[in-house]
């Protein structure tokens, strides 16, 4: 028997894309006992995941769960993170880790001269290349996701008119410039044929209500009414999803649900791209834009302040046929 840590503090997408490790060591090392560490926030991601033995949390510092993880006399730390709190982690343990190599020079040489070194990899990939040395192989499962039956959302209770079928549409973002604006989205809802549920948490609401607002009975908000869960329970559902570049398209992707993902000041280049989702599933962006990508991760607003990256979506691209 083995026993193993994996780190891995935020956020929804990041911790979801780490599951195919979680996967491929429980099942081609069957004798190892999997232990999982994360932001306490985040641990509704995992609860239900039934390679997972235990998992354990932190508000804010590490300290605060050191002495419980010495208890566990772990083999091996497998740090998919690899910021100040795992190094600090693996430093209290003392055991022997396998480190996820982050490339932020690569992405920085990428976001400041528009120059890609970065590997045509995607993260899942590279996460399973931090666990090579344990014998450990892609089995191109895809993403796990694993929905507590206590938030199973039965169709029957969303309105009669979505009953048979709907699109789901994630309004939110992180951060604004990975956001459509909601005159953008409006004029795409108003050109789908398909029921439509919003998606998004508390701070979207305001902007759902909007977008409910202009385009009338075939939109449904969601947006802060569902947890995490529920959220993902509704993804599964729905006939396909179009999405920002977000942890609910991550969700998508475990579902292989056709994903329509709309890409704004981030790339897929970075390696976040939806991993193996369904066939019919495509990439919006506006690409030749000497400006983009701006950011790794997002800004409040646009540093250019026309905002092109998703002005100059084209609508017909995220509507299709």
């Amino acid at each position: 028997m083995k026993k193993i840590l994996i780190i891995r503090f935020s956020s929804i997408g990041d911790i979801v894309l780490t599951t195919p490790v979680i996967r491929c060591i429980k099942e081609q090392q069957p004798n190892t006992e999997i232990h999982y560490l994360t932001k306490r926030v985040f641990k509704p991601i995992l609860e239900n995941n039934p390679y997972i033995t235990k998992i354990h949390t932190i508000d804010k510092d590490v300290k605060e769960v050191i002495k419980e993880l010495k208890l566990e006399k772990f083999d091996f730390v497998i740090d998919l993170h690899n910021n100040i709190r795992s190094v600090q982690t693996k430093t209290a343990l003392r055991k022997k880790s396998f480190s996820f190599k982050k490339l932020n020079f690569q992405k920085w040489i990428l976001v400041k001269f528009k120059i890609n070194k970065l590997p045509a990899k995607h993260i899942v990939d590279r996460y399973i290349q931090t666990v090579k040395k344990l014998g450990i192989v892609n089995d191109n499962k895809g993403i796990d996701y694993f929905i507590p039956q206590k938030d199973e959302i039965n169709i029957s209770a969303l309105p009669i008119s979505h009953h048979n079928g709907y699109i789901g549409f994630v309004i939110g973002a992180k951060h604004y410039t990975k956001q459509l604006p909601v005159e953008k989205i409006i004029s795409i809802c108003k050109k789908l044929n398909q029921p439509i549920i919003l998606l998004g948490g508390k701070e979207d609401i305001g902007k759902a209500n909007q977008i409910e607002k202009a385009v009338g009975s075939t939109i449904y908000v969601a947006c802060g009414k569902y947890n995490l869960n529920q959220s993902a329970s509704i993804i599964k559902q729905a006939t396909k999803i179009i999405t920002h570049d977000t942890g609910l398209m991550h969700i998508a992707s475990a579902f292989k649900k056709e994903i329509i993902s709309i890409w704004g000041n981030t790339v897929p280049a970075f390696g976040f791209s939806p991993y193996m989702p369904h066939p019919a599933s495509r990439i919006v962006e506006v690409n030749n834009l000497s400006c983009r990508p701006c950011s790794k991760i997002g800004h409040k607003k646009c540093p250019k302040g026309h905002f092109k990256c998703m002005m100059e979506i084209e609508e017909k691209l995220v509507v299709g046929s």
